[in-house]
């Protein structure tokens, strides 16, 4: 087995584990959406687009959103354990140091991108929010949260790309009602 075959198995292993159904799903997808929009992503990219939100599986030791006092600082704080649970995982594995510093950067900085690379990113896992999680978000969270956090993911996506979400087959009529409300506020935003 390769070291980056080794790293796979070990993070999908982990991300298994986690109590939301899904987070395994959603793992695989992202990469599946990374490959989409970059179908030549180099290891790096491949590696954090599956790890990029592994801190949700350990439920003692996830980061936790009430410990935060705003969405921003709950957010970059689990990124930063998600890169610190990867790079432990990548070393074990003895994946090559050039990766693994490109890994655990992009997956620190999968929340709110800020280059090419880890916007890459931050698209892939936004669109997969969409694709995967939120019915799953929506029958937690109710109706004004996934409101919430349905404008915060459009809002990390460029509006060319939103053509891609309106591809998504959803069959509860109150998560495209959501959609729409969230698009329409964005772009209202975006004009004042």
């Amino acid at each position: 087995m390769s070291n980056i075959e080794c790293a796979n198995q070990k993070i999908l292993q982990i991300v298994a584990i986690s109590k939301l159904p899904e987070d395994l799903p959603h793992a695989k997808n992202t990469l599946k959406w990374l490959l989409r929009l970059q179908p030549k992503a180099d290891e790096s990219l491949r590696l954090a687009a599956l790890a990029h939100d592994i801190d949700r599986a350990g439920e003692h030791t996830k980061v936790k959103r009430l410990d935060f006092k705003d969405y921003s600082s709950f957010k970059a704080a689990h990124a930063k354990h998600s890169a610190e649970i990867l790079q432990s995982i990548l070393e074990e594995c003895k994946v090559e140091k050039s990766v693994v510093e490109e890994s655990c950067r992009l997956v620190s900085l999968h929340e709110v991108g800020g280059d090419d690379r880890s916007d890459l990113l931050m698209y892939a896992d936004s669109i997969s929010f969409f694709d995967v999680n939120l019915p799953h978000y929506f029958r937690r969270e109710g109706w004004e949260e996934t409101l919430r956090r349905v404008i915060w993911g459009l809002k990390r996506i460029p509006n060319e790309l939103w053509s891609l979400i309106d591809n998504i087959s959803f069959n509860n009529k109150d998560l495209v009602k959501i959609i729409n409300v969230a698009k329409k506020k964005v772009v209202d935003s975006a004009f004042c």
